[in-house]
């Protein structure tokens, strides 16, 4: 806890930009019937029959002080979908960084080990050395910001029925162009010296 929050405190660095990320899914839900368009005094009335078109997958990441969003919408969470998205965000998204400081769960997926499943050993250490990992504690999802983030992409954008995938791409893009345009960066307040008193009972007892 306390690594993942002295990384929140360091100041802005480009060539070591600090990278939040989260991944979550999303049920794919058709309409059986079409739903009744809103009249004077109510709102849409969807029937309560739908149809499952499968699960789209979310990896999100959010640069807290730049206030820069990427999310990517897949079709499977496998290790190899995590090193895709990772090396798009070294050589892409952050092309001129030495190094990017990422702060992510520790799901099995995310490791370096990923990223020789999906790539020859040559690239995959290429794109290890680029990355400094912090991972948040066991129960302390809540000190990831890309959590934060997933949280205001289901309320804003993903809190109805979308039936196929392209949609949902085509949506959460614009979301991101959105969040983007408006570059609103994430003012991270809880600090080291907080935790050792609010939280004062995780600590050893000495």
């Amino acid at each position: 806890m306390e690594d993942v929050l002295d990384v929140y405190h360091a100041p802005h660095d480009p060539l070591f930009p600090l990278v939040c990320m989260d991944e979550s899914n999303k049920q794919l839900v058709g309409e059986v019937h079409d739903p009744l368009p809103p009249a004077p005094g109510r709102g849409q009335i969807l029937d309560h029959e739908y149809v499952r078109n499968g699960v789209a997958e979310i990896f999100l990441e959010v640069e807290p002080l730049t206030g820069r969003r990427h999310v990517e919408i897949t079709e499977h969470r496998t290790r190899r979908d995590w090193a895709c998205f990772i090396k798009g965000r070294l050589d892409e998204r952050y092309p001129q960084a030495i190094k990017v400081r990422l702060v992510m769960d520790n799901l099995n997926t995310h490791s370096p080990a990923s990223l020789y499943e999906a790539f020859e050993p040559e690239e995959a250490r290429r794109l290890a050395r680029r990355l400094e990992i912090h991972y948040t504690p066991k129960h302390g999802s809540w000190l990831n910001v890309a959590e934060i983030e997933l949280s205001a992409l289901n309320s804003q954008c993903l809190n109805r029925r979308i039936p196929e995938i392209n949609l949902m791409k085509e949506e959460v893009a614009a979301w991101e162009l959105d969040r983007n345009n408006r570059a609103a960066t994430i003012d991270w307040r809880f600090t080291t010296e907080d935790a050792r008193i609010k939280l004062k009972r995780l600590y050893p007892k000495l």
